[in-house]
């Protein structure tokens, strides 16, 4: 009679360390499209509506619900974009708007417009 083999639990020492190590690329990637999202989310569209809102969702979720459903609004790009700026927001080092210069008077900017 042959006994299944058990089920090998996830190593989340090594999963940590995996993570820890993507940890720059993953900066990266969220720095420059956040960088790319700013300009966007400055306009006066419907894409920049969505824009504007998400980043407003992560600077502050409970004053500023995001509807995650709205991302399907946007371009393939600024979608990336969007995915790569929570993936850098996922175990934050700092606040999002910190990573951009003069990100607080910008992001007050944005409370006028999608608040």
């Amino acid at each position: 009679m042959n006994t299944p083999a058990p089920k090998q639990q996830p190593n989340w020492f090594l999963q940590l360390e995996k993570f820890e190590a993507n940890r720059p690329a993953v900066r990266k990637a969220g720095v420059e499209a956040l960088a790319r999202l700013v300009p966007v989310a400055q306009r006066d569209t419907g894409q920049s509506a969505v824009i504007g809102r998400f980043l407003l969702g992560l600077y502050n979720g409970r004053d500023y619900p995001f509807v995650l459903t709205s991302l399907r609004g946007l371009d393939t790009a600024l979608f990336d974009d969007c995915l790569a700026v929570l993936q850098l927001d996922y175990s934050p080092e700092q606040e999002v708007h910190t990573y951009i210069p003069d990100g607080d008077a910008i992001w007050e900017q944005l409370i006028g417009s999608w608040a």
